[in-house]
């Protein structure tokens, strides 16, 4: 099997990281890598802000708990330092979600190459629709009509990730 291929196997949902900072190079490949998903028309709709900014994570973090309705001191970044949130131009194409989420699925991927643990977090689309993302964006300097696509939040991994079995009956073949 191919390294490629072999990523993609390899690669969990992590849900329990170290307290070790993921390093600036490796995020800025993983970013990159995300930033170079197909997109439809070549929109390049989805953006990528990261954020390593403790009390930015922190916030982000009881936002998404809040939305998820879980009790305060849950944490759905599961500790992870690094949070790197794709939102997407509304107007760049029809495919803005979908480049999104390919652009997710890059980023992760690259994480298991680099040997980071990563894993996508929804609820981003709530998160910017509501005023307090809105007002985080505009502190930031972010503008256009986004829509929160999801998180990657990136760190090592504080022990094995669960490997589960692919379902069988998932592929047909019509030749």
């Amino acid at each position: 099997m191919n390294e490629t291929l072999r990523t993609i196997h390899d690669r969990r949902s992590i849900r329990s990281f170290t307290d070790r900072p993921v390093e600036r190079e490796l995020v800025e490949q993983i970013v990159d890598a995300g930033i170079w998903a197909a997109s439809g028309k070549n929109g390049q709709a989805p953006i990528v802000l990261v954020v390593t900014n403790p009390e930015l994570v922190a916030r982000l973090s009881d936002m998404n708990r809040r939305v998820g309705g879980w009790k305060e001191g849950f944490d759905p970044f599961y500790g992870g330092k690094t949070v790197l949130v794709v939102l997407a131009d509304r107007d760049a194409a029809a495919t803005y979600v979908y480049d999104g989420a390919l652009t997710l699925g890059n980023m992760l991927l690259a994480a298991e190459s680099l040997g980071v643990g990563g894993i996508w977090i929804h609820r981003a689309k709530e998160e910017f629709e509501s005023e307090e993302g809105k007002a985080i964006l505009a502190e930031l300097g972010i503008e256009g009509d986004l829509e929160g696509i999801g998180h990657c939040v990136l760190g090592y991994a504080d022990g094995p990730a669960k490997v589960i079995d692919r379902k069988e009956g998932r592929i047909f073949w019509a030749e």
